[in-house]
């Protein structure tokens, strides 16, 4: 059942992104990032990840969903993400911290061979992916954006950063029905995303209208 559905998932993306790739005007992919976008991305400071991966996500994704408050649920969101930023690979860790650098500082270029060379060296890596993805999206390059979320939702599912950004980006290509879907799964994952909730009710109003 779980590789139907995979490969289900993935006839589905490759059909929009045919879409998308006809029908998006080549302007819109401009390769100059915009200071105005901003996807979802990990906090400055991490805490430290323990030992055991799996079975530290697992239980950190059950405390966020049953965080108290916004305090407790944005420090389990920060040790989520230093478990999917760690990597035992020194190589691609300097990669990843030259490429961050890359970006803000707006050399969109450099970035982007930094995290192709990334993505290469560890294909199962997830942030590399997720990184990638980010960088396209700030390009509007939204073809290779949605093609990079598909590998980082392939690997983690629960990937939340990953799940604002493709609602994001359908938002932005004006499918406001997949944008909300998107946003929806997000939440579902993680309840305390900042102004996705909000998004979720225009849209929701937008989509399938007001309650009578």
């Amino acid at each position: 059942m779980a590789i139907k559905l995979h490969a289900a998932r993935r006839r589905r993306l490759a059909i929009l992104l045919a879409a998308i790739v006809a029908a998006t005007p080549a302007a819109s992919l401009a390769q100059d990032p915009s200071p105005k976008k901003k996807m979802p991305d990990a906090p400055a400071q991490l805490p430290k990840v323990p030992a055991d991966r799996t079975r530290g996500l697992d239980f950190l994704f059950g405390a966020l969903k049953a965080a108290p408050d916004e305090a407790s649920a944005k420090h389990v969101e920060a040790r989520i993400w230093a478990i999917w930023l760690h990597t035992r690979s020194d190589t691609v860790a300097l990669l990843m911290t030259r490429a961050k650098t890359a970006m803000d500082e707006q050399n969109s270029d450099v970035a982007l061979e930094l995290l192709n060379a990334v993505v290469k060296l560890r294909p199962d890596y997830v942030e590399g992916w997720n990184r990638r993805a980010t960088l396209y999206y700030l390009r509007n390059d939204y073809a290779h954006s949605l093609a990079d979320i598909e590998q980082v939702l392939a690997r983690e599912p629960r990937h939340f950063g990953a799940l604002a950004g493709l609602g994001m980006i359908m938002q932005d290509l004006g499918d406001d029905k997949r944008a909300l879907e998107a946003f929806r799964k997000a939440l579902a994952v993680n309840p305390h995303l900042d102004k996705v909730p909000e998004l979720v009710k225009t849209l929701s109003e937008k989509v399938e209208g007001r309650d009578i």
